[in-house]
């Protein structure tokens, strides 16, 4: 019997998560896939796994009993290749992280050419996802990385099994139509008559900035909802409210808008999270240098991390 790691990872998921769907979902592939794969895996094990309940699968007693065998499979494999890259002398390895649009534009292009030049052998391929799903994929071992926030006004919730390392601090500013506020200085509270556009409160973004006007005293009246910084602008050029952004986000400003900087500050801290057990891997480590020479560059640097964090920090 020859058992395949890209099927095995599969159970797995279905195994954690319930459904095809969302075995799918996590893995980014179509539910056909998968169910095509794992037809293929009950084939090449020569037994039931799943039985078929109308349009839901239900997994058998040996579905669940090589589940849970093919976590300790793919844990073997993840440690013998941290145990093949520290014995190599040079590093060679393809690293899929997480990212989404900000760092992907602000902080990434400089980072992985200087890591080309100096480390030719380790090749980044990036996958854009929300900022909170960025994790739980690093968890599951869907990504090797990921890039994850957070808020001064609403700390990231983590898991077991992961840990952190801190590679930029970033201000948060308000973009407003150009000429709003005269001064160029305002506090959150003198913001709160206007209209707001702002990100949905199922991101963590969009949770993090009512938060934050909440403790400023006020509800933002919000009349656009919508997820990316570069969007926002667009619209607050257009006249059509006001938002808050990042200085990241800064860098894809439009044309029409004033930059306004908050008399309290707001912070947030962009980390790169890895798996505990991959936290010896001398291509991480590598890309994390990479990255927060970057952000230094820029003059994000990690040393004006929120209270509490630490350069390199376990949950």
């Amino acid at each position: 019997m020859e058992l395949s790691l890209h099927r095995l990872r599969m159970l797995r998921e279905l195994h954690r998560r319930g459904t095809v769907t969302a075995a799918a979902a996590a893995l980014h592939y179509t539910a056909s896939a998968v169910s095509q794969q794992l037809a293929q895996l009950e084939r090449d094990v020569g037994a039931k796994l799943f039985e078929r309940l109308g349009r839901r699968v239900q997994m058998t007693e040996l579905g669940v009993l090589l589940s849970e065998h093919a976590e300790e499979i793919l844990s073997s494999v993840e440690r013998a290749t941290l145990a093949l890259e520290e014995a190599q002398e040079s590093v060679s390895v393809r690293l899929t992280a997480g990212v989404w649009a900000s760092v992907a534009y602000g902080l990434l292009p400089a980072a992985l050419v200087t890591l080309a030049a100096d480390h030719p052998g380790i090749e980044v391929r990036t996958r854009e996802l929300a900022p909170e799903a960025t994790a739980e994929a690093v968890r599951d071992g869907t990504l090797d990385l990921s890039f994850v926030i957070d808020y001064s006004d609403a700390p990231m919730v983590w898991g077991p099994g992961l840990e952190r390392s801190v590679i930029a601090v970033e201000r948060l500013h308000a973009a407003v139509p150009a000429g709003t506020v005269p001064g160029g200085m305002a506090s959150l509270y003198d913001l709160a008559e206007h209209p707001w556009v702002l990100a949905s409160p199922k991101s963590h973004f969009g949770r993090a900035m009512r938060v934050a006007c909440q403790r400023h005293g006020f509800e933002p009246k919000i009349s656009h909802e919508v997820e990316e910084q570069a969007t926002a602008m667009a619209m607050v050029g257009a006249g059509l409210g006001i938002t808050l952004v990042s200085d990241l986000g800064l860098m894809l400003r439009p044309p029409g808008i004033d930059i306004v900087t908050l008399t309290t500050p707001l912070m947030r801290t962009v980390s790169i999270a890895y798996r505990t057990t991959s936290s010896r891997r001398p291509a991480l480590n590598l890309v994390i240098e990479a990255v927060r020479a970057a952000a230094a560059e820029l003059g994000l640097g990690a040393e004006s991390a929120l209270p509490g964090s630490r350069t390199a920090q376990q949950h």
